[in-house]
């Protein structure tokens, strides 16, 4: 998921202790390796967010453990980060309190350009063409690899088979045909879509995407083309026909408002699958948003952690045997993180194919889903930028502009953020 939501994200309520280490806030670490750090001639301070799926803590823990088992020599700290993750990273980062190694959701590249973070391919060796693209992709400056892709989050659209067939609707492939299905599905009590709290979520996002359109291209913010203006427009649609579930109390990231039957269409992840499948056994589908027009494709987001090595710490070197030991070696440790934990998948390509989980119903469709429709957020989409974007698309779906002025404008104003990015 995407690391911006995280401060409000299923990733971002479980509580904990914080600490403050020369004034930034940090949560509650394990001790070395889970244990006593013995005779450790290192120890690794590993960052982690505050994942809500349980024995996701457990687990990093355990790793942990059995790569000082492995590597005597090496212990390792676990510091477990709830609430707003990136902001206390990035805080944290400017000290002298920064972790060794720590974990990233939708990549940033001036991390990479400031020197902050170091370059892995040295790490990678023979493992690297088994990658897959996109996961290479997102963790790519000017040709080198700055981090680890651990997980691949797919975000699609859910429906509930049995509600839209009772209505005679088709599961949509256009965005018209959402809109309608949408609005007919909807009464005075009920709504027919769930994307968020805001009514907005990372529809906007989505719009672009599915009318052939970029976020950011070539360095240059892109958000401010005609069709991106054309599709973010087309929202105001849903807004207008009063389709959509607003202030419900979880975010698109959590799959209550599907599973309880508020809505039988919701924006969400694949990590939410096993739950929904709990609760609706096999009601349910997955669709990519659909195509705006015809001649344009259909998307779904993918978003996912990567693990970076922090440059300018005083364990480079172990540090990076770390990550190559647990995220490049240990296979079977990548599959228990990508299937026992909710559900994701695995950025490895013969990883992904062992994965069990993947290999039928809704999550094989995802997974095809995103073979085929997945589309990233660029790695100069920081708060900054995504927050100047969201604000033009909320006034546009509430009717407080013209869509082509409020995106080219934030478009004009993200430049600014995305050359100091690259600068």
């Amino acid at each position: 998921m995407s690391a911006q939501k995280a401060q409000l994200s299923r990733r971002g309520f479980l509580g904990g202790s914080l600490l403050f280490v020369a004034g930034a806030a940090v949560a509650c670490s394990t001790d070395p390796a889970g244990g006593g750090s013995g005779g450790a001639k290192t120890t690794l301070n590993v960052w982690s967010h505050a994942y809500g799926e349980a024995g996701t803590q457990q687990a990093l823990t355990r790793y942990a453990k059995a790569f000082t088992k492995a590597n005597p020599d090496i212990a390792v700290k676990v510091t477990w980060t709830p609430g707003d993750y990136t902001g206390k990273l990035n805080a944290t980062l400017l000290t002298d309190s920064a972790p060794d190694v720590f974990e990233i959701g939708d990549f940033s590249e001036s991390l990479a350009r400031q020197g902050q973070i170091a370059p892995l391919d040295d790490i990678y060796g023979s493992a690297k063409a088994d990658f897959n693209p996109g996961a290479r992709e997102m963790v790519t400056v000017d040709g080198k690899l700055y981090g680890v892709k651990t997980l691949d989050d797919v975000m699609m659209l859910y429906f509930r088979k049995s509600v839209l067939s009772k209505a005679g609707i088709t599961p949509p492939t256009t965005f018209d045909a959402l809109a309608d299905a949408a609005k007919a599905l909807s009464s005075k009590k009920t709504k027919g879509l769930f994307v968020g709290q805001d009514g907005l979520g990372d529809s906007a996002i989505l719009a672009v995407f599915s009318n052939g359109g970029d976020l950011v291209a070539d360095g240059k913010a892109a958000f401010g083309s005609p069709q991106a203006a054309e599709a973010v427009a087309g929202l105001k649609r849903l807004h207008d026909d009063k389709s959509l579930l607003l202030g419900f109390t979880t975010d698109w990231w959590d799959p209550a408002a599907l599973n309880q039957n508020v809505v039988p269409m919701q924006w969400g992840g694949l990590w939410s699958m096993p739950a929904i499948k709990t609760a609706l056994g096999d009601d349910f589908g997955v669709l990519p948003w659909p195509a705006f027009k015809a001649g344009v494709k259909p998307a779904v987001r993918v978003g996912g952690w990567s693990t970076c090595v922090n440059a300018k710490g005083k364990n480079v070197a172990a540090a990076k045997k770390f990550v190559q030991w647990l995220w490049i070696e240990q296979t079977d440790l990548q599959t228990d993180w990508s299937q026992s934990y909710g559900l994701h998948i695995p950025p490895r390509t013969s990883v992904a194919a062992k994965a069990d989980k993947l290999t039928q119903g809704p999550a094989k469709d995802t997974v095809e889903l995103a073979a085929q429709y997945g589309r990233n957020n660029p790695s100069t989409w920081n708060t900054a930028v995504s927050s100047l974007f969201s604000a033009a698309a909320m006034k546009v779906v509430r009717g407080q502009g013209d869509a082509g002025k409020l995106l080219a404008d934030a478009a004009k104003k993200a430049q600014g953020e995305i050359d100091k990015q690259r600068a």
